[in-house]
């Protein structure tokens, strides 16, 4: 077994939220960063390679890696670029984990790369068991690697089982949710709802994509989805709560009705460090949780109705097969159309759900090009709705 205070990290997504507090995280346990991959931002990609001194980086944008060459061309690191480059820093030798924090379905291929290379995967990209989890947790299982969680929900019920007797003591299992920046306000308060607005978010800081998830509650419904993969629950046995105050990140109920929740501060270097040092726990750069100075905690029932995505991505669940892919791809057009303000806050969940009400009927996910098909039937049908070109 690894020693995890010298594991060595391969981060995909380096630039974005959940990778840059990887990289804090790993600079405060003193690891090791063998590769590092990102969109387009050069300039942060250069500091890191600079602090962290990687033998590889990817960048996904053709013209972005060309620039990075020339900024780090003084340096012993091997630069390359696009989905073959990222695939690359994902099966790379030297990682004994794999954090994938990329945002879409542009991580799932090397999310597949990095298991068949051996390697463990600090997941933190939800597209990738929503859309094609049947074929990722197979994949895992097959190889003998290890799926650890990185979203706080996820990380939650996974520190929860530590340590059970198994998938039959499972009862529920409670995924917690902040509520965003809409909480409790009816579908006419949301008719004219703005991106500024949706963006937020009164408690977690994450990147554009994910808060407006947040806002819409699809990152709850992409939640439940990616929990019945990991923990193989069924969506009868995954429940959703409101908890306004972050600070429990999720429950299990077990066969006889006890609940053990996960708590703590809501900053994502928590969720990430398990899974970086599982399963050791040591010291973190987080502050302590003080229960006395919240005063009391708060839970409530989400609205479904008014946040339909949360109500689809549980029917896509339900129907199994490629609706889950279709209901992922729908919410990431549909969002990039909200950013543009191309279409309405409400017009988000509308879409997510005719999309994947379209996508037929299959008894299992099958290839990874089915995925990505049923991903751009759904985008394609977004566009269409929206009266947008697809050029």
């Amino acid at each position: 077994m690894v020693n995890t205070m010298k594991r060595t990290l391969s981060v995909l997504g380096s630039t974005g939220s959940i990778g840059t507090q990887t990289l804090d995280v790993a600079r405060g346990l003193g690891l090791k960063i063998c590769a590092l991959a990102a969109n387009r931002n050069v300039a942060l990609l250069e500091d890191q390679i600079r602090e962290f001194s990687p033998r590889l980086a990817a960048v996904s944008d053709p013209a972005a890696a060309k620039r990075l060459r020339t900024a780090v061309r003084d340096l012993p690191v091997k630069v390359v670029e696009g989905m073959d480059g990222l695939c690359e820093a994902a099966r790379f030798p030297a990682a004994d984990l794999v954090c994938n924090s990329v945002v879409g379905m542009v991580g799932l291929r090397p999310t597949l790369a990095a298991i068949e290379a051996g390697k463990d995967v600090a997941l933190a990209n939800k597209e990738t068991l929503v859309a094609a989890g049947e074929l990722v947790v197979r994949a895992a299982k097959e190889r003998g690697v290890r799926l650890l969680p990185v979203d706080s929900e996820h990380s939650a019920v996974f520190q929860c089982l530590q340590g059970s007797p198994g998938a039959k003591a499972v009862r529920r299992i409670i995924l917690t949710a902040s509520g965003g920046p809409f909480f409790g306000k009816t579908a006419e308060e949301l008719r004219d709802v703005t991106p500024e607005q949706a963006l937020r978010h009164p408690t977690w800081r994450m990147g554009t994509k994910v808060t407006i998830d947040s806002a819409t509650m699809m990152n709850k419904g992409l939640e439940v989805i990616e929990a019945s993969r990991l923990f193989g629950v069924p969506d009868e046995r995954i429940d959703v709560l409101v908890q306004r105050e972050s600070v429990i990140h999720s429950m299990v109920e077990f066969a006889d009705h006890s609940v053990i929740a996960q708590l703590g501060v809501p900053d994502m270097r928590l969720p990430i460090q398990y899974a970086v040092t599982y399963p050791d726990r040591v010291p973190s750069r987080a502050e302590a949780l003080d229960l006395a100075q919240y005063g009391k905690l708060t839970f409530a029932r989400p609205d479904e109705r008014t946040f339909r995505c949360l109500a689809a991505c549980r029917r896509a669940l339900r129907r199994g097969g490629l609706a889950p892919a279709a209901a992922n791809g729908a919410n990431e057009a549909a969002v990039g159309l909200f950013l543009k303000h191309q279409i309405s806050f409400l017009e988000i969940g509308e879409l997510v759900w005719e999309a994947a009400e379209r996508q037929p009927d299959a008894e299992q996910t099958g290839s990874v090009d089915q995925v990505f098909e049923a991903d751009a039937a759904a985008r394609g049908y977004v566009l269409a709705a929206a009266g947008i070109s697809e050029r």
